[in-house]
């Protein structure tokens, strides 16, 4: 397995882009900024589209590794300059698997208001952990003290019902 980590300060934006089609594994370590956020989605739509997921997962992958990423630089790491954010790309002949870490304070994920309860339904906020859920096959929570690690995976070929 090929792995290549990348650092913020050397990325340029041809840097995010996979090097070639053997490449099954791209990890990040980036600034808490929006560019930053754009940089990790970006790297989520190639390395989908390159996996051979169609027209209508990329967008929705590449949405929720978004919103996963905007959770770990506003939420967890608070924008600090201090702190970063790490992104890891990686298929499997089943999977892709993207983990995406903050140096925060931690998240317990049962704490995280219900969207869709009547009282949450008119925010304007709060809907990315939900997003993520919608897209994602599998989404696991990791505490790392300090911070959090997002686990998303989805599958290549879709669970048959009564497999």
């Amino acid at each position: 397995m090929l792995r290549s980590a990348i650092q913020f300060d050397t990325l340029r934006s041809e840097d995010c882009f996979l090097a070639d089609s053997t490449t099954s594994r791209v990890s990040l370590t980036l600034e808490s900024s929006i560019d930053s956020v754009n940089k990790v989605e970006q790297t989520a739509e190639d390395y989908a589209q390159r996996a051979g997921f169609d027209e209508d997962s990329v967008p929705n992958i590449a949405m929720a590794v978004r919103e996963a990423a905007v959770n770990a630089v506003l939420h967890g790491n608070a924008y600090d300059p201090g702190k970063h954010i790490t992104a890891s790309f990686e298929t499997t002949p089943d999977d892709m698997i993207i983990r995406i870490a903050d140096q925060g304070p931690g998240l317990d994920p049962d704490t995280i208001p219900d969207p869709l309860a009547p009282e949450n339904i008119l925010r304007g906020s709060g809907r990315g952990i939900f997003l993520i859920r919608a897209f994602m096959d599998e989404v696991h929570f990791r505490q790392l003290h300090p911070g959090t690690e997002l686990t998303l995976i989805k599958h290549k070929t879709p669970a048959q019902p009564g497999t």
